[in-house]
């Protein structure tokens, strides 16, 4: 009995390991080929990389001409949390060698898309990485967490527009404190009638997510102060 169970415990390894090697849970292939694609191209004076999730993917599909004409690269993947980005920052934005990355996270940290939100740890992992853009030469851009009353994939959330503008007054204090400047997409797109400082209907379909019109105001603040850092 003894040995069988040896024989058994020993056959589950290569599978354990197999199956490990498959992970990548900071999606680091995600923009693995186009990365190497704009390092081939070489170095871009003034290239701006985007670091973000959903909403952040969503702009480059909904507006591609945005980044495009303006030569900007769009880094976000849906669904993921500030520990995410930080994991994949020395990919998806160091190794690209930009003149300016603009951080926009706390959505899906808030959403608990990885466990139970902390704001301890959201914050810490946006302070982590400017401090790795900045030792590496990279101007910062940091911008408000987006309104949001409640996501549709985690009802159980009950208290989100409280612990975002707790969260977005933090990253603004810390940005003055630091002279890095902050781009405030919250104030101009939350509907405060009614109090539960939701995502203007107008600018969204599910609360979450903007539309086109939505991001077309984000296009305005964000443009302005990249011309202003560059």
């Amino acid at each position: 009995m003894k040995l069988l169970c040896m024989i058994a415990v020993f056959l589950c390894f290569p599978w354990v390991a197999s199956d490990a090697q498959k992970q990548d849970w900071g999606n680091l292939k995600r923009y693995a080929e186009a990365n190497k694609e704009l390092l081939r191209k070489g170095k871009q004076k003034n290239r701006v990389v985007f670091m973000g999730n959903s909403i952040t993917e969503g702009w480059v599909a909904n507006d591609a001409a945005f980044f495009e004409d303006n030569g900007y690269v769009g880094r976000g993947i849906s669904g993921q949390t500030s520990s995410h980005f930080l994991l994949r920052f020395r990919e998806d934005v160091i190794k690209l060698a930009p003149a300016l990355v603009v951080i926009n996270a706390g959505t899906n940290d808030v959403a608990e898309n990885a466990g139970a939100y902390n704001e301890e740890y959201t914050f810490g992992n946006i302070v982590s990485m400017v401090e790795l853009a900045r030792t590496n030469k990279i101007k910062v851009i940091l911008t408000s967490v987006l309104p949001a009353a409640a996501f549709g994939w985690n009802p159980s959330v009950k208290d989100a527009p409280q612990k975002i503008m707790q969260l977005n007054a933090r990253i603004r204090k810390y940005a003055r404190e630091n002279k890095i400047p902050y781009v405030d997409y919250y104030s101009e797109m939350v509907e405060v009638e009614g109090g539960n400082n939701a995502l203007n209907p107008s600018y969204t379909k599910d609360g979450v997510h903007p539309t086109l019109e939505g991001y077309k105001v984000m296009e305005t603040l964000i443009k302005k102060a990249i011309d202003k850092v560059l």
